[in-house]
Protein backbone atom coordinates (compact mmCIF):
# COMPACT_ATOMS: atom_id res chain seq x y z
CA UNK A 1 0.00 0.00 0.00
CA UNK A 2 1.64 3.38 -1.05
CA UNK A 3 1.53 6.59 1.70
CA UNK A 4 0.62 9.58 0.84
CA UNK A 5 3.04 11.73 1.30
CA UNK A 6 1.76 14.43 4.71
CA UNK A 7 0.84 17.65 3.58
CA UNK A 8 3.00 20.83 3.55
CA UNK A 9 2.42 22.74 6.41
CA UNK A 10 2.27 25.90 4.76
CA UNK A 11 -0.42 24.41 2.50
CA UNK A 12 -2.24 23.39 5.29
CA UNK A 13 -2.31 26.56 6.98
CA UNK A 14 -3.85 28.22 3.56
CA UNK A 15 -6.09 25.57 3.58
CA UNK A 16 -7.99 26.96 7.11
CA UNK A 17 -5.92 24.82 9.06
CA UNK A 18 -4.89 26.07 12.44
CA UNK A 19 -1.64 24.36 13.42
CA UNK A 20 -0.09 24.21 17.09
CA UNK A 21 3.31 26.04 15.30
CA UNK A 22 2.56 28.34 12.78
CA UNK A 23 5.00 27.70 9.23
CA UNK A 24 7.50 30.06 8.69
CA UNK A 25 9.37 31.83 5.84
CA UNK A 26 10.58 35.47 5.12
CA UNK A 27 9.93 38.46 2.96
CA UNK A 28 13.68 38.53 0.99
CA UNK A 29 14.63 35.55 2.96
CA UNK A 30 17.36 35.14 -0.66
CA UNK A 31 19.26 38.49 -0.65
CA UNK A 32 21.93 41.07 0.59
CA UNK A 33 21.99 40.44 4.74
CA UNK A 34 23.32 37.11 3.45
CA UNK A 35 27.31 36.46 1.96
CA UNK A 36 26.77 34.12 0.10
CA UNK A 37 24.21 35.76 -2.44
CA UNK A 38 26.38 38.38 -2.67
CA UNK A 39 29.43 36.33 -4.17
CA UNK A 40 26.32 34.59 -6.07
CA UNK A 41 25.07 38.05 -7.26
CA UNK A 42 29.03 39.11 -8.04
CA UNK A 43 29.18 35.75 -10.39
CA UNK A 44 26.05 36.83 -12.22
CA UNK A 45 27.56 40.75 -12.93
CA UNK A 46 24.69 42.58 -12.44
CA UNK A 47 20.63 42.04 -10.65
CA UNK A 48 19.12 41.63 -13.56
CA UNK A 49 21.32 38.95 -15.00
CA UNK A 50 21.03 37.59 -11.69
CA UNK A 51 17.34 37.18 -12.22
CA UNK A 52 17.08 36.05 -15.55
CA UNK A 53 19.99 33.04 -15.18
CA UNK A 54 17.85 30.13 -14.25
CA UNK A 55 20.49 28.21 -12.32
CA UNK A 56 22.04 30.98 -10.31
CA UNK A 57 18.85 32.60 -9.67
CA UNK A 58 17.34 28.80 -8.20
CA UNK A 59 20.95 28.99 -6.38
CA UNK A 60 20.50 32.20 -4.39
CA UNK A 61 16.53 30.74 -3.62
CA UNK A 62 18.13 27.37 -2.19
CA UNK A 63 20.70 29.58 -0.22
CA UNK A 64 18.75 30.40 2.66
CA UNK A 65 17.23 27.05 2.89
CA UNK A 66 20.88 25.64 3.44
CA UNK A 67 21.38 27.86 6.82
CA UNK A 68 17.66 28.09 8.00
CA UNK A 69 15.09 25.29 8.53
CA UNK A 70 12.23 27.86 6.58
CA UNK A 71 9.03 26.25 5.43
CA UNK A 72 8.92 27.99 2.13
CA UNK A 73 10.96 28.76 -0.62
CA UNK A 74 10.26 31.91 -2.41
CA UNK A 75 11.42 32.49 -6.17
CA UNK A 76 13.92 34.64 -6.64
CA UNK A 77 12.99 37.73 -9.36
CA UNK A 78 12.10 41.01 -9.29
CA UNK A 79 8.17 42.51 -9.63
CA UNK A 80 9.79 44.75 -12.09
CA UNK A 81 10.69 41.88 -14.88
CA UNK A 82 6.85 42.39 -15.96
CA UNK A 83 7.44 45.96 -16.77
CA UNK A 84 10.26 44.62 -19.00
CA UNK A 85 8.22 42.04 -20.72
CA UNK A 86 5.90 44.37 -21.55
CA UNK A 87 7.96 46.73 -23.35
CA UNK A 88 9.82 49.26 -20.81
CA UNK A 89 13.51 49.90 -20.45
CA UNK A 90 14.12 48.62 -17.26
CA UNK A 91 17.82 48.93 -15.49
CA UNK A 92 19.14 49.11 -12.11
CA UNK A 93 21.26 51.79 -10.83
CA UNK A 94 23.78 50.70 -8.80
CA UNK A 95 23.11 51.90 -4.95
CA UNK A 96 20.07 53.43 -6.28
CA UNK A 97 17.28 50.93 -7.53
CA UNK A 98 15.64 50.19 -10.75
CA UNK A 99 15.26 52.93 -13.07
CA UNK A 100 12.36 52.40 -15.57
CA UNK A 101 11.12 54.37 -19.13
CA UNK A 102 8.16 56.33 -18.13
CA UNK A 103 4.60 55.93 -19.00
CA UNK A 104 2.81 59.53 -18.30
CA UNK A 105 -0.28 59.10 -20.75
CA UNK A 106 -2.45 56.92 -22.46
CA UNK A 107 -0.28 56.68 -25.41
CA UNK A 108 2.47 54.87 -23.48
CA UNK A 109 -0.13 52.44 -22.57
CA UNK A 110 -1.47 51.99 -26.09
CA UNK A 111 2.54 51.50 -26.60
CA UNK A 112 3.33 48.70 -24.74
CA UNK A 113 2.82 44.99 -25.78
CA UNK A 114 -0.20 42.32 -25.40
CA UNK A 115 -0.37 40.61 -22.32
CA UNK A 116 0.08 37.05 -23.99
CA UNK A 117 3.55 38.25 -25.11
CA UNK A 118 5.18 38.52 -21.91
CA UNK A 119 6.57 34.90 -21.66
CA UNK A 120 9.14 35.22 -24.17
CA UNK A 121 10.98 37.88 -21.85
CA UNK A 122 9.86 35.84 -18.75
CA UNK A 123 10.66 31.87 -19.95
CA UNK A 124 13.95 31.74 -17.77
CA UNK A 125 12.00 32.51 -14.84
CA UNK A 126 10.12 29.19 -15.76
CA UNK A 127 12.90 27.32 -15.85
CA UNK A 128 13.93 28.64 -12.48
CA UNK A 129 10.90 26.99 -10.80
CA UNK A 130 11.64 24.11 -12.99
CA UNK A 131 14.86 23.69 -11.55
CA UNK A 132 13.22 24.24 -7.77
CA UNK A 133 10.48 21.69 -7.93
CA UNK A 134 13.67 19.52 -8.77
CA UNK A 135 16.23 20.60 -5.88
CA UNK A 136 13.69 22.00 -2.73
CA UNK A 137 13.47 19.50 0.46
CA UNK A 138 10.50 17.69 0.19
CA UNK A 139 8.80 19.33 2.82
CA UNK A 140 9.54 23.41 1.39
CA UNK A 141 6.22 24.80 0.16
CA UNK A 142 7.53 26.53 -2.98
CA UNK A 143 6.09 29.98 -3.76
CA UNK A 144 5.87 32.46 -6.58
CA UNK A 145 4.53 35.86 -6.82
CA UNK A 146 4.47 38.87 -8.94
CA UNK A 147 4.10 43.03 -7.80
CA UNK A 148 0.15 43.97 -7.94
CA UNK A 149 -0.94 46.29 -10.58
CA UNK A 150 -1.19 49.41 -8.64
CA UNK A 151 2.66 48.84 -7.55
CA UNK A 152 4.36 48.09 -10.62
CA UNK A 153 2.16 51.11 -12.26
CA UNK A 154 3.89 53.42 -9.62
CA UNK A 155 7.33 52.34 -11.08
CA UNK A 156 6.14 52.60 -14.34
CA UNK A 157 4.88 55.85 -14.43
CA UNK A 158 7.66 57.12 -11.89
CA UNK A 159 10.20 55.64 -13.74
CA UNK A 160 11.95 54.69 -10.27
CA UNK A 161 10.32 54.49 -6.47
CA UNK A 162 8.96 57.31 -4.98
CA UNK A 163 8.29 58.36 -1.35
CA UNK A 164 4.61 58.80 -1.89
CA UNK A 165 3.81 57.56 -5.39
CA UNK A 166 2.93 60.48 -6.75
CA UNK A 167 3.32 60.00 -10.43
CA UNK A 168 1.14 57.76 -10.86
CA UNK A 169 -1.35 59.85 -8.13
CA UNK A 170 -1.04 62.67 -10.68
CA UNK A 171 -2.01 60.33 -13.89
CA UNK A 172 -4.96 59.22 -12.05
CA UNK A 173 -6.55 62.82 -11.59
CA UNK A 174 -5.70 63.82 -15.08
CA UNK A 175 -6.87 60.64 -16.86
CA UNK A 176 -8.79 57.92 -14.33
CA UNK A 177 -9.49 55.55 -17.88
CA UNK A 178 -6.61 55.96 -19.29
CA UNK A 179 -4.53 54.84 -15.72
CA UNK A 180 -7.08 52.31 -15.36
CA UNK A 181 -5.99 51.20 -19.03
CA UNK A 182 -2.55 50.47 -17.96
CA UNK A 183 -3.82 48.67 -14.31
CA UNK A 184 -6.05 46.30 -16.90
CA UNK A 185 -2.73 45.67 -19.09
CA UNK A 186 -0.84 44.65 -15.89
CA UNK A 187 -3.64 42.81 -14.83
CA UNK A 188 -3.99 40.32 -17.72
CA UNK A 189 -0.14 40.01 -18.13
CA UNK A 190 0.36 39.24 -14.25
CA UNK A 191 -2.22 36.51 -14.95
CA UNK A 192 -0.78 35.12 -17.47
CA UNK A 193 3.00 35.32 -15.74
CA UNK A 194 1.31 33.52 -12.54
CA UNK A 195 -0.26 30.77 -14.47
CA UNK A 196 2.60 30.03 -16.40
CA UNK A 197 4.35 30.61 -13.08
CA UNK A 198 1.90 27.64 -11.73
CA UNK A 199 2.56 25.41 -14.59
CA UNK A 200 6.31 25.30 -13.93
CA UNK A 201 5.72 24.23 -10.65
CA UNK A 202 4.89 26.80 -8.09
CA UNK A 203 2.23 25.69 -5.08
CA UNK A 204 1.43 29.25 -3.95
CA UNK A 205 1.15 32.71 -5.50
CA UNK A 206 1.85 35.94 -3.36
CA UNK A 207 1.04 39.69 -5.39
CA UNK A 208 2.76 41.78 -3.54
CA UNK A 209 1.13 45.78 -3.60
CA UNK A 210 3.85 47.20 -1.70
CA UNK A 211 2.31 50.72 -2.18
CA UNK A 212 -1.48 49.89 -1.33
CA UNK A 213 -1.07 52.09 1.88
CA UNK A 214 -1.27 55.20 -0.45
CA UNK A 215 -4.47 55.02 -1.43
CA UNK A 216 -7.10 55.97 -0.26
CA UNK A 217 -11.09 55.39 -0.62
CA UNK A 218 -12.66 54.67 -3.90
CA UNK A 219 -9.21 54.44 -5.67
CA UNK A 220 -7.84 51.84 -3.00
CA UNK A 221 -11.09 50.14 -4.68
CA UNK A 222 -10.97 50.82 -7.97
CA UNK A 223 -6.42 50.19 -8.24
CA UNK A 224 -5.94 47.86 -5.69
CA UNK A 225 -8.69 45.69 -4.71
CA UNK A 226 -10.38 45.07 -7.94
CA UNK A 227 -7.26 44.32 -9.99
CA UNK A 228 -6.41 41.40 -6.85
CA UNK A 229 -10.01 40.39 -7.25
CA UNK A 230 -9.43 39.79 -11.16
CA UNK A 231 -6.30 38.19 -11.04
CA UNK A 232 -6.96 36.08 -8.02
CA UNK A 233 -10.63 35.02 -9.96
CA UNK A 234 -9.04 34.11 -13.21
CA UNK A 235 -5.73 32.05 -11.35
CA UNK A 236 -8.50 30.04 -9.39
CA UNK A 237 -10.51 29.54 -12.89
CA UNK A 238 -7.28 27.80 -14.30
CA UNK A 239 -5.98 26.54 -11.24
CA UNK A 240 -8.37 25.99 -8.12
CA UNK A 241 -5.83 24.21 -6.10
CA UNK A 242 -3.29 26.62 -5.85
CA UNK A 243 -3.34 28.74 -2.62
CA UNK A 244 -2.90 32.89 -3.58
CA UNK A 245 -1.50 35.30 -0.52
CA UNK A 246 -2.36 38.82 -1.10
CA UNK A 247 -0.10 41.25 0.32
CA UNK A 248 -1.94 45.06 0.77
CA UNK A 249 0.92 46.58 2.31
CA UNK A 250 -0.06 49.68 4.72
CA UNK A 251 -3.78 48.91 4.01
CA UNK A 252 -4.86 49.66 7.79
CA UNK A 253 -8.33 49.30 7.87
CA UNK A 254 -8.50 48.10 4.33
CA UNK A 255 -6.92 44.67 5.94
CA UNK A 256 -10.42 44.07 7.23
CA UNK A 257 -12.59 41.92 4.47
CA UNK A 258 -9.85 42.18 1.86
CA UNK A 259 -9.87 38.35 2.02
CA UNK A 260 -13.33 37.96 1.22
CA UNK A 261 -13.42 40.80 -1.39
CA UNK A 262 -10.62 39.54 -3.43
CA UNK A 263 -10.82 35.76 -3.16
CA UNK A 264 -7.63 35.40 -1.44
CA UNK A 265 -6.89 32.55 0.71
CA UNK A 266 -4.26 34.71 2.96
CA UNK A 267 -3.72 37.89 3.39
CA UNK A 268 -0.23 39.16 4.51
CA UNK A 269 0.00 41.75 7.13
CA UNK A 270 2.95 44.54 7.68
CA UNK A 271 3.96 45.56 11.03
CA UNK A 272 2.03 48.67 10.67
CA UNK A 273 -1.05 46.85 12.34
CA UNK A 274 -1.11 45.17 15.91
CA UNK A 275 -0.96 41.09 15.79
CA UNK A 276 -3.85 41.61 18.31
CA UNK A 277 -6.24 43.98 16.04
CA UNK A 278 -5.45 41.78 13.10
CA UNK A 279 -6.53 38.81 15.23
CA UNK A 280 -9.82 39.94 16.06
CA UNK A 281 -10.76 41.65 12.58
CA UNK A 282 -8.64 40.20 9.69
CA UNK A 283 -7.92 36.16 10.93
CA UNK A 284 -11.72 35.51 11.64
CA UNK A 285 -12.12 35.54 7.32
CA UNK A 286 -9.15 32.75 6.89
CA UNK A 287 -5.30 32.52 7.40
CA UNK A 288 -3.01 35.71 7.61
CA UNK A 289 0.59 35.86 7.34
CA UNK A 290 2.80 38.20 9.75
CA UNK A 291 4.21 40.17 10.81
CA UNK A 292 7.21 40.54 12.45
CA UNK A 293 8.92 44.37 12.44
CA UNK A 294 12.08 43.51 10.12
CA UNK A 295 13.81 45.91 12.54
CA UNK A 296 14.06 42.90 15.04
CA UNK A 297 16.67 41.06 12.68
CA UNK A 298 19.18 43.76 12.69
CA UNK A 299 18.25 44.60 16.52
CA UNK A 300 18.61 41.48 17.97
CA UNK A 301 18.19 41.11 21.62
CA UNK A 302 14.99 39.75 24.53
CA UNK A 303 12.75 42.04 22.28
CA UNK A 304 13.07 39.60 19.48
CA UNK A 305 12.11 36.87 21.40
CA UNK A 306 9.56 38.59 23.12
CA UNK A 307 8.11 40.45 19.87
CA UNK A 308 8.37 36.68 18.27
CA UNK A 309 6.58 34.72 20.44
CA UNK A 310 3.61 37.90 20.96
CA UNK A 311 2.25 37.64 17.66
CA UNK A 312 2.75 33.91 17.39
CA UNK A 313 0.11 33.62 20.62
CA UNK A 314 -1.96 36.80 19.30
CA UNK A 315 -2.61 34.61 16.18
CA UNK A 316 -2.49 30.94 17.81
CA UNK A 317 -6.61 30.72 17.63
CA UNK A 318 -6.63 30.26 13.44
CA UNK A 319 -4.27 29.48 10.52
CA UNK A 320 -1.29 31.75 10.73
CA UNK A 321 1.55 31.76 8.35
CA UNK A 322 4.64 33.40 10.19
CA UNK A 323 6.73 36.01 8.51
CA UNK A 324 7.99 39.85 8.74
CA UNK A 325 6.10 42.48 8.03
CA UNK A 326 7.92 43.42 4.97
CA UNK A 327 11.30 42.13 3.63
CA UNK A 328 14.04 41.50 5.21
CA UNK A 329 16.81 44.27 5.29
CA UNK A 330 20.35 44.01 3.92
CA UNK A 331 21.78 45.32 7.50
CA UNK A 332 20.13 42.18 9.00
CA UNK A 333 21.77 39.26 11.21
CA UNK A 334 21.46 35.71 10.00
CA UNK A 335 21.96 34.83 13.93
CA UNK A 336 18.98 36.57 14.95
CA UNK A 337 16.65 34.39 11.63
CA UNK A 338 17.87 31.45 13.77
CA UNK A 339 16.79 33.29 17.13
CA UNK A 340 12.95 33.85 15.19
CA UNK A 341 12.49 30.79 14.31
CA UNK A 342 13.88 28.70 17.72
CA UNK A 343 11.03 31.07 19.68
CA UNK A 344 8.53 30.16 17.12
CA UNK A 345 9.30 27.00 17.52
CA UNK A 346 10.38 26.79 21.10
Amino acid sequence: MTQTAPKKTILRALAGETLPVPPAWMMRQAGRYLPEYKATRAQAGDFLSLCYNPELAAEVTLQPLRRFDFDAAILFADILLICQALGAKLWFAEGEGPRLSTITDRSGVMALRPAGDVHETLSPIYETIKILTRELPAPTTLIGFAGAPWTVATYMTAGRGTPDQGPAHAFIASDRAGFAMLIDRLTEATIEYLSAQIEAGAEVIKIFDSWAGSLKGQDFDDFALKPTAAIISALKARHPQTPIIAFPREAGDRYIGFAKATGADCVALDNSVSAFWAAENVQKDGCVQGNLAPRHMVEGGPELITETKRIVKAFSGGPHIFNLGHGITPDANPDNVLRMLEAIRG
